[in-house]
Order: C-alpha cells, then sequence, then structure tokens
C-alpha cells in the first residue's frame, strides 16, 4: 500500500543505512545501523508509516540527508 506520509526509502545492507524520503516535509533522513530484519519488515508491512512510527523512528540514531544523491535509483 502507498504510504501518505513516507515517499520513498532506501536500505544499503553493506552500511545498514535505512534512507526515508518524507511527503510533506520532502526531506530525506539516513538511520543509522539498521538490522536487515528491520528493514525487510518495514519493507513488507502493509502501513509503512505505522510501521515507521513504531519501530523505526525512535529506535536508531538518524541524521539529515540533505545534498546527498540517490546512488541505487532515480526520481
Amino acid at each position: 500500500m502507498p504510504s501518505t506520509s513516507i515517499s520513498k526509502f532506501d536500505y544499503d545492507p553493506n552500511t545498514r543505512v535505512l534512507s526515508v524520503w518524507f511527503v510533506a516535509s520532502g526531506k530525506h533522513y539516513e538511520f543509522l545501523d539498521v538490522p536487515v530484519e528491520a528493514f525487510a519488515a518495514f519493507q513488507s508491512a502493509f502501513a509503512k508509516g505505522r510501521y515507521f512510527n513504531n519501530h523505526i523512528r525512535n529506535n536508531y540514531a538518524f541524521r539529515p540527508a540533505q545534498g546527498k544523491a540517490g546512488s541505487s535509483s532515480g526520481g
């Protein structure tokens, strides 16, 4: 199901960084040291925004990713 709060997301298993782009703000954040299992659960969640709020948002360190271009997919 498409999310109304998350426009897209990407995961790098080598660095364990989950990148998330938000619809409302247009901002892009990187969540650090996210296990592949957490990404897989997020990816398969029916309600991405709800899963993100309950399992990602306050559980992993994050940083703004302003000025960084996505390497794996274009807009």
